[in-house]
């Protein structure tokens, strides 16, 4: 009899079959296996708020041959991933197998590496039922808001949609930025530039006018501008004062969940969605020319700072060899994590940071490759020495009026050699200044003035969002990716290139929960409930007791709110349609069903027209070549391609039909495109023809 190890996913199960050898079997679960059911609330909210779970549809079959496997084992061990969720996985599973919950089955990896792996299998022990309850109360948190709330917002502004404790707060914070750039008034100002050369060189800087030689001064329109611009032209000037300095930049921590996700996102423009994906592909394990299967980071989900002293040493290892000791600080560099995190494993780091990216490139895909190069910088640059820059600050003269300009050299690039951090706005770059005394005469080479207005504050970022909801304490390093997803993917928020902005949507939902429900929109209520899901990991409060003082209140206010509001109904402009029903001549509306958005009449039930969405994509019907080809969605949201003249055209097809011609019998050419590739192809009987290319 072998031993068994249930673990979430077929690449981690393949990793770590390689490392355990012929005496175990590896079991993938595919994720959860048990949840509470989807439609209906599962929660018994009279008796201590026990939940029914149920087994997720389509996880049968895996259940049960993870069953049969089990009685056939002489061990079982959970590995699942070392967080709340991974914990509550063990926990369905020693439920579901008839496994003693306090006895040694649960095992960890921090890294998919042969020591990693080693290490946890040394170290089985008892479910963690305090990380268990924290993900309980978390998990019946949110079902209880998403189910007492949705009807009611289904019912005030149109059907399906939906709340919850994290999504609700962070459309908040994006309204609320939309509505102060809306209140934004701009104002006027303007600013002076001047270029000098000192006596005897042919160098030139500029310098930006400040004031006088008592105080800063303001231009805030034209006139005055002029007025100042005339003073200074065609004057002498010279060296005021010299300021000479040193400073130290320091190297970034390694990164946590939330700077991993905010630096692909402004370094890679990874969406953070694509961002986790690629990051757990990187924990899981990949196969690796002249290495075998192995996971090349760490656990990706965290919040912790803390650095292996292996690692450490393996990294100034490298140092050393590739830049030599200069590069090394005198002290290995340890970083302090937040009081307020988890601090349950490792910062995110290379899992052997001896494997320079470079090594692996060609066993990864794009995204592996530029993600692995990211985080691997970004390690080895934290155990760097700092980078030391020579500065000067200058203030010029005509013995009215001051300018100053500043400016820096780089004495020693140190980390800076290799990595420097992500802004979400860039500063203005300081450059160069020449060689510069004090009393040094200066020419005037060129002087400027120009109109400037204020700006209101930027619309977030996806990264920006998660920096503001880490400062605010709302989410954990795992919700922050599906929180952006939900709040897109429902259409409270669209992006806008790379920022966030509200929709209409989003602004009439976010309007009607502050005026019911002020707490859920809170944010600093949503902090505190989530420091309570931390105190409960902890073991110092009961699950339940959280659960009971949030929903006395809560049921209080939604029933409030239901009479309150009883009589208040929000219409969206951006439903309506200049689409005429062809049957009572109304404007049509768009309405949201099950299986996505369609076109009703408003008249219903009078009138009970509707029809599908539908686009055209500029190709015309292979079939009666008259039609336009739509595209549209079947009832279960997948994309397929009609003729406009449907019914008397019945065209379809699942694959996207071309322009382009079949160059062996003329006919059209489809295409067929999955993640990792894209396929042109003839459908004609007999053809043939065919191309595959590769979408990385």
């Amino acid at each position: 009899m072998s031993n068994l190890v249930i673990v979430e996913s077929p690449a981690k199960a393949r990793t770590i079959k390689k490392y355990l050898g012929k005496d175990y079997d590896i079991i993938a679960s595919m994720g959860h296996v048990r949840d509470l059911p989807e439609k209906r609330l599962s929660v018994d909210v009279k008796n201590s708020f026990k939940p029914t779970y149920t087994i997720l549809k389509g996880k049968e079959k895996i259940v049960e041959e993870i069953q049969h496997k089990a009685k056939k084992s002489k061990k079982i061990f959970l590995a699942t991933d070392p967080d709340r969720e991974g914990e509550a996985i063990s926990w369905h599973l020693s439920y579901l197998l008839g496994l003693d919950p306090q006895g040694a089955n649960r095992v960890t990896f921090n890294e998919i590496t042969k020591t990693g792996v080693g290490l946890g299998m040394k170290s089985p022990r008892a479910i963690d039922t305090d990380l268990v309850n924290a993900q309980q109360a978390r998990r019946i948190l949110d079902r209880l808001v998403g189910y007492k709330l949705s009807p009611f917002l289904s019912k005030k502004i149109h059907k399906g949609l939906s709340a919850g404790r994290v999504q609700s707060v962070a459309v908040r914070i994006i309204v609320d930025r939309e509505e102060e750039i809306r209140k934004f008034k701009s104002e006027e100002y303007w600013s002076i530039d001047a270029d000098f050369i000192p006596k005897g060189s042919k160098k030139h800087f500029s310098a930006s006018f400040y004031g006088d030689l008592k105080n800063k001064i303001d231009i805030k329109n034209e006139s005055e501008a002029k007025e100042i611009f005339k003073k200074l032209e065609n004057k002498d000037y010279k060296v005021l004062n010299l300021k000479k300095g040193k400073r130290k930049k320091n190297p970034a921590p390694p990164f946590i969940t939330s700077t991993l996700q905010q630096d692909a996102s402004r370094k890679l423009g990874f969406q953070i969605k694509r961002t986790m994906k690629v990051a757990q592909e990187l924990y899981e394990g990949l196969e690796i020319e002249g290495l075998g299967a192995m996971g090349l980071i760490t656990y990706m989900r965290t919040d912790s700072l803390r650095i292996s002293e292996d690692a450490i040493k393996e990294a100034q290892d490298y140092i050393l060899s590739k830049w030599g000791k200069k590069y090394l600080p005198p002290q290995p560099r340890r970083f302090k994590t937040k009081a307020s995190a988890q601090d349950g494993h490792e910062a995110i780091r290379p899992s052997t940071p001896k494997i320079t990216p470079e090594q692996v490139k060609n066993s990864l895909s794009s995204d592996q490759y530029k993600l692995y190069k990211l985080i691997w910088e970004r390690f080895i640059a934290c155990q760097m020495s700092s980078s030391v820059q020579s500065t000067t600050g200058v203030d010029i003269t005509e013995g009215e009026y001051l300018f100053k300009a500043s400016g820096y050299t780089v004495d020693f690039d140190g980390f800076t050699v290799l990595y420097t951090e992500g802004k979400d706005i860039d500063d203005e770059k300081e450059k160069a200044l020449p060689d510069l005394e004090e009393n040094m005469p200066l020419r005037l080479k060129d002087l400027n003035s120009n109109q400037h207005f204020t700006q209101p504050p930027p619309r977030y970022t996806e990264a920006s969002l998660i920096k503001t909801l880490e400062e605010y304490g709302v989410g954990r390093p795992s919700t922050y990716a599906a929180t952006i997803s939900t709040i897109t993917s429902r259409e409270y928020v669209t992006r806008e290139a790379k920022t966030l902005k509200p929709t209409e949507l989003g602004e009439a939902t976010n309007g009607l929960m502050k005026k019911g429900f002020p707490k859920i929109v809170n944010v600093k209520f949503t902090a505190q409930m989530e420091n309570d899901l931390d105190v409960v990991e902890s073991g110092k409060i009961q699950w339940t007791k959280i659960l009971e003082e949030f929903y006395t209140e809560f049921s209080k206010t939604l029933e409030k709110a239901k009479e309150d509001m009883k009589d208040d109904k929000i219409e969206l402009k951006e439903d309506q349609t200049d689409i005429v029903c062809e049957k009572c001549g109304r404007k049509m509306v768009i309405k949201r069903g099950r299986f996505g958005k369609f076109i009703a009449c408003p008249g219903y039930p009078e009138c009970t027209h509707k029809q599908s969405i539908s686009h055209e994509i500029g190709v015309k019907c292979p079939k009666c070549k008259d039609g336009n080809v739509t595209e549209r969605k079947s009832k279960k949201g997948r994309a397929f391609f009609g003729c406009g003249n449907f019914p008397k055209c019945r065209f379809i097809s699942w694959d996207k039909p071309l322009n382009d011609l079949c160059p062996k019998c003329g006919d059209n050419l489809y295409q067929k495109q999955t993640k990792k590739t894209t396929k042109i192809y003839c459908k004609t009987e007999n053809c043939g023809y065919e191309k595959t290319q590769n979408n990385e």
